[in-house]
């Protein structure tokens, strides 16, 4: 099991990898153990670009610091190529929640496309199920080991593709066996979620929840196609929501922040933001406005009183985790234990499930900082 560090400490001394926490942003097939990869590829033959586990690591992570979507986005042809078979999928779920556990997560919401998992027989309901079995397995070993985690799956379908009414039927066809929302993901410019307007029809018929990829390599046209087309409850990403704010600094004792339509409307309605930072300065979201995590506008975003949540994105792609990500936020913006604790209960709030079970995740919350 892979062993993350548990030095990540605000400057306080709490330890932020033993807070409760909850990620709502993590693709699974973003987050292999490189271990795993080589012994699922050498299982099924593939040629890997590297034979060392920690070589195999510094591969992904500087293949996806490209400051390019696209060319992050072919970093998982490595990964999805190693999760086609039933057994693969199941392995990689298990791990998967596994490295959440050990990393604090007490629920997580873990997102992928099955369409890109049947090359080697699987149907899209098989995936799904192998999916399940093994975050179900993984589940089942933190219980025994006296540790509760919840998790769901959000599936995705790929918005270059035209599969997206056959992946929400899926999606809704497995409400009841851990699936918890859609998603479409995949490269955003030029593919707008109003494509795939009549899957969105078709799950707002089945009053089934989504969250859309939007504002990371698109700006608000793309966010706005989101809430319209695609009625968004969630952004995926949505940083570029800042394009739509102006900030205008007279002195340095004078600032005057306006709002434009689509910004207002995301702030006023709590609509959740997605932000996942080290995947952001990556991939050149962020390009705008600097090349640090500190020129990240999540602390404008955040002042301002939008729903920000934290989120790893893909954490082996971007060498990360949750407490990580919480640690380098906390190290650019001098935040400190309360700042840390309104995240996480802004990503209970957004989570997809009832509301009684989003309160239980609150009093988790509060109760795990409250004795930080």
């Amino acid at each position: 099991m892979t062993t993350l560090p548990d030095d990540f400490r605000l400057r306080g001394g709490a330890n932020i990898t033993a807070l409760p926490k909850i990620s709502l942003h993590d693709h699974l097939d973003g987050g292999l153990r490189p271990q795993t990869i080589i012994e699922l590829a050498d299982a099924i033959g593939f040629a890997l670009p590297q034979a060392d586990a920690a070589d195999l690591n510094a591969w992904f992570v500087d293949q996806a610091d490209s400051g390019s979507l696209t060319e992050y986005l072919k970093t998982f042809d490595v990964t999805i190529a190693v999760m086609q078979t039933r057994e693969g999928l199941a392995r990689v779920a298990r791990e998967f929640v596994q490295d959440l556990v050990a990393d604090g997560v007490i629920y997580g919401e873990i997102r992928w496309a099955p369409e890109q998992h049947l090359l080697r027989g699987l149907s899209l309901d098989a995936a799904v199920e192998a999916v399940q079995e093994g975050l179900q397995e993984g589940i089942e070993e933190a219980r025994h080991s006296g540790t509760r985690i919840r998790v769901g799956q959000l599936v995705s379908a790929m918005r270059h593709l035209d599969r997206g009414l056959e992946i929400a039927e899926l999606a809704v066809r497995h409400r009841g066996n851990g699936v918890v929302g859609f998603d479409i993901a995949g490269p955003e410019a030029g593919f707008p979620a109003s494509n795939q307007r009549v899957a969105f029809d078709y799950l707002a018929t089945h009053l089934f929840p989504a969250t859309v990829h939007a504002g990371e390599a698109d700006g608000i046209d793309s966010i706005r196609g989101a809430l319209l087309d695609g009625r968004a409850l969630r952004l995926g990403h949505g940083v570029r929501i800042a394009d739509d704010i102006e900030v205008d600094r007279e002195d340095d004792s004078s600032t005057f922040v306006t709002l434009g339509a689509t910004a207002q409307w995301v702030k006023d309605r709590e609509i959740p933001l997605e932000l996942s930072c080290s995947s952001n300065l990556q991939t050149g979201a962020i390009a705008a406005w600097g090349d640090d995590i500190v020129d990240h506008p999540f602390d404008l975003l955040y002042q301002l009183g939008f729903q920000v949540t934290v989120n790893t994105d893909n954490r082996l792609m971007s060498d990360t985790s949750l407490s990580r990500e919480l640690a380098l936020l906390s190290d650019a913006f001098d935040y400190d234990i309360d700042d840390l604790e309104v995240f996480q209960l802004n990503a209970a709030a957004a989570a997809f499930l009832p509301v009684e079970d989003r309160e239980e995740l609150a009093d988790q919350i509060s109760a795990g900082f409250a004795q930080a």
